[in-house]
């Protein structure tokens, strides 16, 4: 049997030895190292900062809020302007928030009036992107999500 007679047997051993492999890995312990990483390891009081810090990926006003200072840094008035429907109130809370999670800074700059400009920090920067992966993703995925809600609800009904 020649060399190129064998490759595709290698090739299929090659794919079979990996899906075995990655089968095997899923089966014993389907996240991996994820479990320490996302605080759900035993440890609780992780659990609950990792839990607090992915909170504000479900925070509606965050995301706008955040994702409108991607671009520049803005005042308050801006930034109400361009997230339509937030209170003042709520614009407030939300900006206290992320400048006390260190995702944005808040400048008051030297003038009268003085005026006080968020931008994003570094760490509200990297937020961002890791957001909108998960973003990319929920959109790559929201198909065969539907489709499994869909076959769930068909068969609890």
């Amino acid at each position: 049997m020649s060399s190129r007679d064998r490759t595709p047997d290698l090739l299929g051993d090659l794919l079979g030895d990996l899906r075995g492999d990655l089968r095997g890995d899923l089966r014993d312990d389907p996240l991996g190292d994820l479990r320490g990483d996302l605080g759900t390891d035993g440890d609780m009081e992780t659990c609950r900062e990792v839990q607090e810090i992915i909170g504000l990926v479900g925070d509606k006003w965050t995301l706008i809020v955040l994702g409108n200072l991607v671009e520049r840094s803005m005042r308050f008035g801006e930034l109400r302007r361009v997230a339509d429907g937030i209170s003042q109130r709520m614009l407030t809370r939300t900006l206290r928030r992320v400048e006390r999670d260190g995702l944005v800074t808040r400048t008051v700059l030297p003038t009268t009036p003085p005026h006080v400009e968020y931008s994003l920090t570094g760490l509200g920067a990297e937020f961002v992107a890791q957001v909108a992966e998960l973003g990319r993703w929920a959109q790559r995925r929201r198909a065969e999500i539907q489709y499994s809600q869909a076959e769930y609800d068909a068969r609890t009904r």
